[in-house]
């Protein structure tokens, strides 16, 4: 059955009963139990194949007769296969040693019970450049409590393998053991047995660390699944049919959402320097689970000046870390990679790290980190995202060319250090990753028919409705869809020109809440110029209930596209009467607007009395009058969260 003499570069370990699918599989091996119809085994050798390695050692025991039938010599699909048979089983370092006669000087080694689409000849490359003995291929799963975790240092060695169930107390990274490795074949001799059992995680690779010999963990996001139960095999075929392992392949870019630390994943705690200090917010697990399933990379990017000012050493900036995967991983979620800052641009603190003070590249806002992850990971910027809950956070996702959230947890933008608006604001991260998984892409194709008629050659679009129908989603998506039409489009927010609290009174109408005859002038001078002109829109900020601090200053150019949003916009008769203008009505139910409202009176710091005294008072005096406005719009947009 051997076609040639060549010795083989990859060794699968095809030998599993599968005990546990046998419920699907009667007493067929593992390696041969179908997934979408073919089996898994099959699926490696394709893979193996695509990527040039076709001389291959099947590690074989239980039932081997299915596989070699089945298989033959390989060259029915395109490989020469070998076959190592084992008489009893001897488990994955007991199978690897008899076979290793058969083997090159540097082998590629997979179960054959995991389901992957990996760039082998990359995982290939990075085991020759990193001079160790061994890599192992290393992942996050939604699991980590009962799977074997892998401590690396900073530049990826290995330091020691844990495996499960996990020493009590000790919090690791969330980096699993794949079941995927390259080896170097000298040396194996004399880490794996001659005779009896051993396995090649829980003894052959600590015995390779006991004796010295490094070992290197390949961090990557690529699918690899092990499908040993009716579950997980499920799961697997799931994944595959919704295109999953091709999501996080590499062969195209991938798409990320970039999550700041404090306040955004966990409760804010100033210059938090202990693991016991992190909590995760409510909901926050699940957040980040769904991006998980999704295929989407949930990348962790944080400023950590605690680190220059001496609080914190790396080490214990990574027990913070270790805490934060080991809750989250409780839950069933994971982050794909974890950036930060450890400088500070202020000196003259007692005990600060004077090497670490100074100006970077890497502090937020500028864009650094979120650089170094796409250029690491192969993340594209027009379908990422940055969330997070300071003005920094929304500049630095600016700066990196990313869609932004700012999230009303933790600081809620109240830093105001930078006069920036967020594409778009969220509750929470709940919130935010609904919008960005399903609330976002509903909403384009809700638009783009009023995209293709506003980008043939109209000036103005007003967007009005009621509060907190959603009229800024639509305004942001409606200027992403013009610059796809290639239209560059402007959004003005007529928050800029509601009057200071202590001038305006609730129960009079709502036109008299907003300085509407200065935001008429200035948009309607605009709409009507034919050269370039720049337009100064204050910046309201709805904690203080006040106006003209910052200033967002537009230049427009004669064929740009103004889109005003505001709940008086489609009220403004200036503005209505001019040429050209497209309207659109944005509505949601009476109980979503309910509890929108409810949700930011209470992040306001209002009251109950108070914000059952406003929903009285706007029930008055803005809802009759904004809901007759409907009549004037050439579109009506029903928005549902």
């Amino acid at each position: 059955m051997i076609k040639t003499t060549k010795k083989c570069q990859v060794a699968i370990l095809a030998g599993g009963m599968g005990t546990r699918l046998r419920e699907r599989s009667g007493d067929m091996p593992k390696p041969m139990v179908p997934v979408l119809g073919k089996p898994v085994l099959h699926h490696q050798i394709e893979l193996c194949r695509k990527h040039g390695f076709t001389d291959i050692a099947l590690l074989v025991q239980h039932r081997y007769e299915k596989i070699s039938e089945y298989f033959g010599d390989g060259s029915a699909f395109g490989v020469n296969l070998k076959y190592a048979i084992e008489d009893k089983p001897r488990g994955t370092a007991g199978a690897l040693h008899d076979a290793l006669p058969m083997l090159a000087d540097r082998i590629l080694v997979l179960y054959g019970d995991t389901f992957m689409d990996v760039d082998l000849r990359k995982l290939w490359m990075a085991h020759e450049s990193s001079g160790a003995v061994g890599t192992l291929f290393l992942h996050p799963n939604d699991h980590p409590h009962d799977s074997d975790i892998v401590d690396i240092d900073k530049i990826g060695m290995v330091r020691e393998i844990l495996p499960y169930p996990h020493p009590e107390g000790r919090e690791v990274r969330n980096l699993v053991n794949a079941a995927l490795y390259v080896l170097n074949r000298a040396g194996l001799e004399d880490v794996t047995p001659a005779e009896g059992k051993a396995d090649i995680a829980k003894h052959m690779f600590p015995r390779m660390l006991d004796l010295g010999r490094p070992l290197y963990g390949y961090v990557s996001p690529e699918y690899i699944k092990d499908m040993g139960t009716p579950e997980r095999l499920d799961k697997v075929e799931r994944d595959f049919l919704t295109g999953l392992p091709e999501r996080l392949s590499g062969r195209q870019l991938r798409s990320a959402v970039f999550l700041d630390r404090d306040g955004t994943i966990n409760r804010e705690v100033t210059h938090l320097k202990l693991p016991d200090q992190i909590e995760l917010l409510p909901g926050t697990a699940a957040a980040i689970r769904r991006l998980n399933c999704s295929g989407t990379l949930a990348v962790v990017v944080t400023n950590q000046p605690v680190v220059a000012r001496g609080d914190v050493s790396i080490e214990g900036l990574r027990n913070i870390h270790a805490r934060m995967e080991s809750q989250l991983g409780a839950e069933g979620a994971f982050i794909d990679s974890l950036y930060f800052c450890p400088h500070h641009p202020d000196k003259g603190f007692p005990g600060e790290i004077v090497e670490l003070k100074g100006c970077c590249n890497c502090r937020k806002p500028e864009p650094g980190l979120i650089d170094k992850a796409c250029s690491d990971l192969g993340i594209g910027r027009q379908d990422s995202w940055m969330v997070g809950d300071a003005t920094s956070d929304v500049e630095a996702g600016r700066r990196a060319g990313v869609r932004t959230i700012l999230l009303r947890s933790g600081h809620g933008g109240a830093d105001a250090k930078y006069a920036v608006r967020p594409d778009y604001t969220a509750p929470d991260l709940a919130d935010a990753i609904d919008w960005i998984l399903s609330g976002h892409a509903d909403l384009t194709r809700r638009l783009a028919p009023i995209a293709i008629e506003v980008s043939h050659g109209c000036r103005l679009v007003l967007i009005g409705g009621l509060a907190r129908t959603g009229k800024s989603y639509a305004a942001q998506v409606l200027k992403e869809l013009l610059h796809m039409l290639g239209r560059k489009a402007h959004v003005i927010s007529l928050d800029g020109w509601l009057k200071p609290k202590s001038e305006r009174r609730e129960g009079i109408g709502v036109r008299s809440r907003y300085d509407l005859a200065t935001a008429s002038a200035a948009i309607a001078y605009v709409a009507k110029s034919s050269a370039r002109v720049t337009l100064r829109e204050p910046l309201y900020d709805r904690l203080v209930r006040d106006a003209d601090k910052q200033q967002i200053e537009h230049s427009l150019g004669p064929n740009d596209v103004l889109i005003v949003e505001g709940v008086p916009a489609l009220l403004m008769d200036d503005l209505l009467g001019l040429s050209g203008v497209i309207k659109i009505y944005v509505d949601v139910s009476r109980d979503t607007r309910e509890i929108r409202l409810n949700q930011d009176y209470a992040w306001r710091g209002f009251l109950s009395e108070e914000q059952f005294a406003t929903l009285a008072s706007r029930e008055l005096d803005e809802v009759p009058i904004v809901g007759q406005s409907r009549m004037h719009a050439d579109f009506v947009i029903g928005q549902e969260s």
